[in-house]
């Protein structure tokens, strides 16, 4: 397997993603938050049908740039579909699924954020 960095993996996962023309794709940076992975890739897709065509051709780019995927979880239904790259879990989701569970906001917080009361 091939050694691509973080960066390197985050933007084949964007243009993946592009290509089959992905709604509202952000990136987030964990890096130091979670010893789980260092990049986040957040998208939208229409249907359920597009959602999973995201995720499969992130998976498809990945294999073919020598990145296997640790796993993948959610293609039976279709509304948040996750592909795990290791240095990147990229999560593809229903537009209301992803508003329902707001990864963006979850993790744009930082250590320190929350007061102790």
């Amino acid at each position: 397997m091939s050694n691509m960095d973080t960066q390197a993996l985050t933007a084949l996962v964007v243009d993946a993603l592009e290509d089959m023309k992905g709604v509202d794709i952000v990136t987030i940076d964990v890096t130091g938050q979670t010893s789980v992975t260092d990049a986040l890739v957040v998208a939208s897709g229409t249907s359920n049908r597009h959602v999973r065509s995201l995720a499969e051709n992130v998976i498809e780019k990945a294999k073919e740039a020598d990145q296997r995927p640790l796993g993948a979880e959610g293609q039976d239904t279709g509304e948040w579909v996750l592909v795990d790259l290791g240095v990147v879990v990229v999560h593809c989701f229903l537009p209301e699924t992803r508003t329902f569970y707001d990864l963006e906001k979850l993790w744009e917080r930082r250590p320190g954020d929350v007061a102790d009361d």
